[in-house]
Order: structure tokens, then sequence, then C-alpha cells
């Protein structure tokens, strides 16, 4: 008989939450009971599992003790008001919401071997969407490249920001087709048919938080924390689907074939062949892999590789990688 572990979904009924608790129940994860929470405003919902409503229940009364793993996916404040309880119980913890400083960030395609060095109570994070789609087609070029410098422009989907952000959007998009007056209310200004340069505030030095976020976890996931990294984080009238713009300067001169199988050879990833390229909307959305396109040497660099890449931010950029770490983690659980 299959064992089965008792998990806890933190932020069930929230984009990510749902997300994961679709993908728990297609990659067949061997859940035994399944425990929903949320805050007491979404207490008493149901969430659908494996032909079943699943009720939501508050997290503030839940006895950690009760389950094996915990996936917290509603915010870094709720991971770092819970988290500790959930260890101190004895339970593995995966953080989806950067709520955790010193759990290591794991991306399975890149770094799963920093799963060994860990004792328990098991504390691992998922990284950022941009990290793991950045993380997906990088680990197996680095050495290879022989990289020397990464500079990435990230188009982020506003359900990044939460139901509130998708709410805000559809609502901008209707006012305006309406010719109604626009009103911004969760964005400081018109997001509908616009593109903001900067997501969230940014600080003294004009770097957003996020962008600070992805160098360093870019840089512990490849191993390499001297590497130069740059990030410019635009927020784009998108709803699903992170999209990038990949610039390369490499140590060694481009072999534009090499690098094509090397892409070809990752199960994570989906290449475009040229004369095409992949989108969030038209490939991305609803899938589990990054599509790459547009690979090319640069104009007149023969150590520059371009490229541009996608993914469905809340799948493989955020539940799908989550679950893919629980299910490396389960074998030391056993």
């Amino acid at each position: 008989m299959t064992q089965t572990f008792d998990i806890a979904v933190i932020g069930a009924t929230g984009t990510l939450g749902e997300t994961l608790v679709q993908i728990l129940e297609e990659r067949d994860f061997p859940v035994g009971e399944l425990y929903l929470l949320a805050s007491s405003e979404s207490a008493g919902h149901s969430v659908a599992f494996r032909g079943k409503n699943v009720r939501v229940r508050e997290v503030d009364a839940f006895d950690f003790a009760k389950v094996r793993l915990a996936f917290f996916a509603a915010g870094p404040g709720v991971t770092r008001s819970f988290a500790p309880r959930a260890s101190k119980a004895g339970c593995a913890v995966i953080d989806l919401a950067a709520g955790l400083d010193v759990a290591p960030n794991i991306v399975p395609e890149a770094n799963a071997l920093a799963l060994a060095a860990l004792k328990a109570p098991l504390q691992v994070a998922s990284p950022s969407s941009a990290a793991i789609a950045l993380a997906v087609i990088l680990a197996p070029l680095h050495q290879q490249l022989k990289l020397e410098r990464v500079d990435v422009t990230a188009c982020l989907a506003v359900s990044a920001q939460g139901r509130e952000a998708v709410t805000e959007l559809a609502r901008q998009t209707a006012e305006l087709l309406n010719v109604r007056p626009l009103e911004p209310r969760f964005f400081d200004r018109q997001m509908a048919f616009n593109v903001l340069a900067e997501v969230g505030k940014s600080d003294e030095q004009g770097h957003g938080s996020l962008e600070r976020r992805l160098v360093a976890e870019l840089r512990e996931l490849l191993g390499a924390p001297l590497l130069k990294i740059s990030v410019t984080c635009l927020q784009v009238p998108v709803f699903f689907g992170d999209s990038f713009s990949i610039s390369l300067q490499c140590g060694a001169k481009i072999d534009l074939a090499a690098v094509q199988r090397q892409l070809d050879a990752m199960p994570a990833i989906e290449r475009v062949e040229a004369g095409d390229y992949p989108t969030a909307v038209g490939d991305a959305v609803g899938q589990d892999v990054v599509y790459v396109g547009r690979v090319r040497r640069g104009i007149d660099d023969d150590h520059q590789l371009n490229l541009w890449a996608t993914l469905d931010n809340a799948r493989k950029g955020g539940a799908l990688n989550a679950v893919q770490i629980a299910e490396l983690l389960i074998k030391d659980l056993v």
C-alpha cells in the first residue's frame, strides 16, 4: 500500500492556493487528509479536490501536528506568523511567499541536490516565477556558456499580486471599453492597455524589492554568488503568464546549435523553432513548461546570446514548482 501524507495548504482560496490543490490532484500526489486553511474571511468556503468539496478552515486555530507537510501560499506575513508553529510541530514547510529568510530556494531542475543538506524540520522556499523561469533555462547552460552577465526585462502578469489585481485590470478594461471615467484603485494609475515601469515601490537606488529578490534568488539557484545580473520588472496588462527578454554575456563563443540541443534536452523547456515565437496567452497559460523562442546570437557579438521566454506564473512559476519540491521531500519523510 502506498504511503500517504496529511497535508495543509495555507492560502487555499487564493489563485496560487487553488492552483496548488489542482496540481496535487493532477499529479496524483499521495495526499491522505487535505486541510485547506485561510483567513477568517475565507473560512467556510470550499475547494474541489478528487471529486469532493473540501471545506476551508481558519488557519489561526489549526493544529499543525495533524500534518506532515504544509504549503504556505498566502503572503509573506502569514508565512512568518505560522511557519514557526508548523516547524515546531514537526511539519515540513514549503514557502511560496518569500516569508522565510533562511529557507533555501529550490527549483528541482536547477538545484535539487541542495535538499540533501537539509535537516528536520524541513523548511524550503519556492522562489519567484521569474527566478524559476530563468533557473530552468540557465542551469543547463551556465557552465557550457561560461556565463558572465545576465540582463533581464521581466514582463509580469498582474495575477502575481492576487485576485484584487486581476479584478482591477478587468474593471479598468471594462470601464475604458465602455467609455466610462477610469478610477484606479489597486494600481496607482491606469493598468489596462498600459505598461508600468516598476512593480511595487522602488528603493532609494531605484530598484524594486522584486528586482533585488530575483537577483539574489538566481545567484543562489545557479550557485553563482558573483554573477552579474541586471533586472527590470515591468507590470503588463496580462492576467496570467510572465514573459522575459533575456540577454546573456558569455565567456565562450556561442555555439547556437549546441545551445538549441541543450534546451531541447530539458523536459521542462519547450523550444519554439526560428520563424515563430511563444506568447503567454497563446502558449504558456495552463501549461507546465517554460517556453523559449527567438534564440539568437548578438547582432555584432558572438559571445552574446539573446532569447525570449514565457511561462504560466501560477502553474510552473508557482504551484507546480512547489509540488515538485514536495515530491522530492516526501522521500525523506517516509
